[in-house]
């Protein structure tokens, strides 16, 4: 039995005359990605190096401006990034890197010394305000709480004046804002921002995070408008939100908090971090972006987004996430699928998108509509799924068993009747393994050239022999780069392998690879798969099965 008395209800802000609910957003804020700090700290495997560079990479193609990149007095592994970056002038001229440290002086000294030579750098610093921690964690009253913040302020301004080369940018968190008091907030961000001197010209970042989301959205917005309207010098303050998703309400409270007053949001992408997660930024963005308002970051090929925090997080992204799950453009209702249909044959170019059921146009984000028809849609790709890997060993990625249930229910739907495991079979050999396609491979020998992998590729087309060079970072990229030696162009946006766990007719195969391709353009995905005792074979293979694919649909 569960005790809602056991439960005290959070206080509501005296906010008679609330602004908030009258505004509307016409801009995006600044936005500050916390996917390699935050994020990386919620993650059962810390991301390493390869993977933090990589997501780092991406953050600032998507158009971030601000990266907190790492908690650099955490772990040696975290201030060799923050040094590897500066060093190795990874850092574009338009990106401010951003670091996080506690209010206490060894740590601000270790996270001031990682951030030396750099051209502009955020010194994130924060100390938790709240009555509980007050209490029961740090055992100090207001006072002392309030010594602790402004002494690590005037000692990140003592050092950053011995950096002078460094341009530099205090950010201050009242950690467990949404708990504290908000007279006490006010006196602490007010100290800090005295501290610091700062100017219009010289602001203070001030973040409010929502650390552990207590109240509903609502009443947080009141607080920072509260604090908006309250703040000395607030034209020299960033004011901006941090919030986290304990109660599901992460996205709703952030744009709350924009309506209320607030300049800048902190977030994660698909919203990782800790427990629940960080306020999702790529549906807060494409939140405005479906409103008429630029979102300031380019979500226009959201799979390659999605795939990257993948494989970076080792975490999945669910099929029903907004705006990018696999299957949040894909229709099982009838009813569903027809108003689509419908409402994409009355869109005209040039117009306002209005079509029902669909808030975005899937392109806009890279994506097209699978108005996939399926009784049950969970038992069928999940049937096939189990008797593919039960009776074959065939272990699908999750993106291939939505496609490949759609080629079965196809066949279903036009023949009728039940689908054994031999029929399923068969379907997907002729699918992805069809050895009478125009493109056939032969064999292929390996070559080291010059530090990247070459490859001579023997492959039959259209029944003549062809031997294909190429050089790449590996078999595959050198592969890919021999085909389009022979006028065939695509990008591999995706790969999988798997070992075999029984035979099948592809005779002593004991590794299944599985690639997605997309045509020169980009604009279509197709999958080849292959099979062989070599895993490097196997993915060729995939390959050369992916390029019949899209050679059977140009």
């Amino acid at each position: 039995m569960m005790h809602a008395a056991k439960y005290k209800p959070f206080q509501p802000v005296n906010l008679v005359d609330r602004q908030w609910p009258n505004k509307t957003i016409t801009q995006h804020p600044v936005w500050m990605s916390s996917d390699l700090r935050d994020g990386n700290q919620s993650l059962f495997e810390p991301m390493n190096a390869e993977r933090k560079m990589r997501m780092f990479n991406m953050l600032c193609e998507i158009g971030f401006k601000e990266i907190e990149i790492a908690f650099p007095s955490a772990s040696q592994t975290e201030f060799d990034f923050v040094r590897g970056l500066i060093e190795g002038n990874h850092i574009p001229e338009d990106v401010t890197i951003e670091v996080l440290t506690a209010a206490r002086e060894h740590l601000i000294r270790r996270t001031m010394e990682s951030l030396r030579g750099a051209r502009r750098a955020i010194v994130h610093v924060y100390n938790a305000t709240s009555k509980p921690f007050r209490d029961m964690v740090f055992g100090m009253n207001r006072a002392e709480v309030f010594e602790m913040a402004v002494a690590a302020v005037n000692l990140i301004k003592r050092l950053a004046s011995e950096q002078p080369e460094t341009e530099w940018v205090l950010e201050y968190s009242p950690e467990t804002f949404s708990a504290t008091e908000l007279d006490f907030a006010l006196q602490i961000c007010n100290a800090v921002t005295a501290a610091w001197g700062a100017t219009p010209d010289n602001k203070v970042i001030l973040n409010l995070p929502a650390t552990v989301e207590v109240a509903t959205p609502n009443v947080y917005a009141d607080q920072i408008e509260w604090m908006h309207r309250h703040l000395a010098r607030r034209d020299s303050v960033i004011l901006s939100l941090h919030t986290h998703n304990d109660r599901g309400c992460a996205v709703a409270a952030a744009e709350f908090g924009l309506m209320a007053g607030a300049d800048r949001v902190e977030g994660c992408l698909f919203g990782n971090g800790e427990r629940t997660g960080n306020v999702d930024i790529v549906t807060l963005a494409l939140n405005l972006y479906t409103q008429g308002v630029s979102p300031g970051l380019d979500f226009s090929d959201i799979d390659a987004v999605a795939r990257t925090v993948e494989h970076c997080n080792r975490l999945p992204v669910h099929p029903r996430h907004p705006y990018a799950g696999d299957l949040v453009f894909t229709a099982f209702s009838g009813s569903h699928q027809d108003a689509i249909r419908k409402g994409f044959a009355a869109q005209q170019p040039d117009t306002l998108w209005n079509v029902p059921y669909l808030p975005i146009d899937p392109a806009d984000a890279g994506r097209s509509y699978d108005s996939v028809i399926r009784v049950n849609s969970q038992s069928g790709k999940g049937g096939i799924a189990y008797l593919m890997e039960a009776e074959y060993g065939v272990v699908m990625p999750r993106r291939l068993q939505v496609e490949f249930s759609g080629v079965v229910q196809g066949h279903a739907d036009r023949h009728g009747g039940e689908i054994s495991a031999a029929d399923i079979w068969r379907i997907f050999s002729i699918t992805y393994l069809d050895k009478a396609a125009p493109v056939r491979y032969r064999e292929h020998h390996l070559f080291e050239a010059g530090g990247l992998q070459g490859i001579r590729l023997n492959l039959e087309i259209d029944g003549a022999q062809h031997v294909l060079t190429g050089e790449g970072n590996g078999p595959i990229d050198a592969a890919v780069h021999a085909f389009k030696s022979a006028g065939i162009s695509l990008q591999v946006r995706s790969f999988d392998e798997s070992a075999m766990s029984k035979s099948v007719e592809a005779g002593d195969a004991a590794a299944c690879a599985f690639i997605q391709i997309a045509d020169a353009a980009g604009g279509h995905e197709y999958y080849g798969v292959g099979m062989d005792a070599n895993i490097v074979t196997a993915a060729i293979r995939a390959l050369v099965n992916g390029v019949n694919r899209m050679k059977a649909f140009v």
